[in-house]
């Protein structure tokens, strides 16, 4: 009986070659089996977040169907929920034409709920979000971070201080359901797991040098100009969801304070942390199959597990 995986899921840090990876991967397969590319990336989804979200460009799209990308404005919200009802569509569309689905990308939590399903959570409460918003104006979002730190500290540790979206949002769980935002993700009954390959560095400076360049390199490709478009428009404002992302949301308050000297260490900072938190959630997926990604040779070994795995 034939039990090779239906897809195959590829994930990582910010910076980490997901991209060549799977791009090697699909040249791979080209000739027997032709791979579509889901993208697993909450900032991916934003029309006109090119520079910032290391979008993969015209030619990498036109080379490998790509979904995912570029599907909503920055002014709207997109959920895990969401993500899962997409993705688990496109799944079964790409399988339906004989193609193999790969699912790239670095957000965890829509890993996480594909693999495991999310239960229902509750519903915004404007009053309660207003309150937060107040006491947040009087202590700070550090204080309601240390405040989430007391009644969910599994979502607190995977949060940074200034994180006031996500702050906002576990403590509104809280106070709405009187449950932990962490409980709402914990581990469902077993399911089918499709095999994760995890691209992860042996050595965290080698992954912290490569966060500089790319940011670097951002910044000479026009991110700030790209960023003053997106305030220009005049329909967003810094606490959308959107413009939280990494990038532009440093970006941005650079704007504001007239401080863009200071631009590439904030945003480099921002970026590790960043994948110091995707770190910690790979961490709690023991299924992955770890490969360094600062290996000399990590992309040939992604693309050696990936046609193992398949020929299964």
């Amino acid at each position: 009986m034939n039990d090779r995986p239906a897809m195959l899921c590829l994930a990582g840090p910010t910076a980490s070659g997901k991209t060549a990876a799977a791009l090697a991967i699909a040249d791979a397969f080209a000739a027997t089996r032709p791979v579509e590319i889901v993208s697993v990336d909450s900032a991916l989804v934003y029309r006109g977040m090119d520079i910032g979200t290391a979008k993969p460009s015209a030619d990498e799209r036109a080379r490998v169907p790509h979904h995912l990308i570029d599907i909503i404005e920055p002014t709207q919200a997109y959920s895990a929920a969401q993500f899962v009802a997409d993705a688990s569509r496109l799944v079964a569309e790409i399988q339906a034409r004989d193609r193999l689905p790969l699912l790239v990308g670095g957000t965890m939590l829509y890993f996480k709920a594909l693999f495991e399903g999310l239960d229902a959570m509750p519903a915004s409460d404007p009053s309660i979000r207003s309150a937060l918003d107040d006491e947040a104006a009087r202590v700070g979002w550090p204080a309601m971070h240390s405040q989430l730190a007391q009644v969910d500290p599994i979502t607190a540790a995977r949060l940074a201080p200034g994180d006031s979206q996500r702050i906002q949002r576990a403590l509104e769980v809280w106070r709405v359901s009187g449950r932990p935002l962490s409980s709402f993700h914990s581990a469902k009954p077993a399911r089918d797991t499709p095999p994760l390959i995890s691209l992860e560095p042996n050595d965290r400076a080698w992954l912290h040098e490569r966060i500089g360049q790319r940011f670097s390199a951002m910044l000479d490709a026009g991110l700030v100009d790209e960023v003053k478009r997106l305030r220009a428009r005049g329909d967003l404002h810094a606490e959308l969801p959107a413009m939280r992302c990494v990038g532009y949301r440093q970006t941005w308050d650079a704007l504001d304070r007239g401080e863009l000297d200071t631009l590439l260490e904030k945003g480099s900072a921002a970026t590790r942390q960043l994948a110091k938190r995707q770190l910690t959630w790979l961490r709690s997926m023991p299924q992955r199959e770890v490969i360094a990604c600062d290996a000399p040779d990590a992309t040939a070994r992604v693309v050696e597990r990936a046609l193992s795995l398949m020929r299964r």
